[in-house]
């Protein structure tokens, strides 16, 4: 669509994008990603007790610092309705903001824990829960114009720190930037212009328990962004 090349091409030249362009969240009954939706309504049925919906971003729009995620899990935010809460890799992500502030409180994987962000905003690259845990490609390009206009909306923003690679490259590509100019790496930083894009592997359980992530490694990543932020 037109407004995500104008709204791209301004955020790579270092200008906010026109987030008016854009709406920021999808609502709750949104039918863009046929497979989503059907995958959406069977969860409703089997536990119309959760949240079962798009799950909007968590955090303030004039934070500095935003982390995007790949999806809401199928029992941690698309059940609780947070972004990375219920699931064990909100574990080490909130207990990881905690310790470089940028979160307060106690974090009780609940929505209603009282856990406060600072200066800090999380997001999805994708907003629905996907079987698997696996958005199909057509389903984070359609996804993707959210991404676009939460980034656009933060006029404060500095700093992006996505998780995983589907995270790095659908930013990239909310961004304007080339994949060539940016390749996916742990702990690598790219420019963008007045921005800047960290890398990390996802904090998930399986990337964990394989020692592909450490709680080092992911530490090491927000010290470096709190670092940037400070100087």
């Amino acid at each position: 669509m037109t407004t995500n090349s104008t709204t791209e091409s301004a955020h790579a030249s270092g200008e906010p994008p026109p987030a008016a362009l854009l709406r920021a969240e999808p609502d709750r009954n949104c039918p863009l990603c046929p497979r989503l939706v059907a995958f959406r309504e069977t969860a409703r049925l089997r536990e119309p007790g959760w949240f079962n919906s798009p799950v909007p971003s968590f955090g303030d729009p004039e934070a500095r610092l935003v982390i995007v995620g790949l999806a809401p899990g199928m029992q941690g935010a698309n059940r609780t309705g947070r972004p990375f809460t219920g699931d064990f890799a909100g574990d080490l992500l909130y207990a990881t903001l905690i310790e470089y502030g940028f979160a307060n409180g106690v974090y009780r994987a609940r929505p209603d824990d009282g856990l406060r962000l600072v200066d800090c905003r999380i997001c999805n690259a994708v907003h629905c829960v996907p079987p698997q845990n696996k958005p199909l490609p057509a389903e984070i390009n359609t996804c993707r114009q959210f991404l676009t206009a939460t980034l656009g909306a933060m006029p404060k923003l500095r700093a992006i720190v996505a998780l995983g690679r589907i995270a790095h490259d659908s930013t990239l590509k909310a961004l304007g930037l080339r994949a060539a100019a940016a390749p996916f790496m742990h702990g690598a930083v790219h420019k963008a212009g007045s921005l800047k894009l960290y890398d990390s592997y996802h904090c998930s359980r399986y990337n964990t328990n394989t020692r592909v992530l450490t709680p080092d490694m992911f530490r090491a990543v927000f010290a470096k962004v709190k670092a940037d932020l400070d100087s």
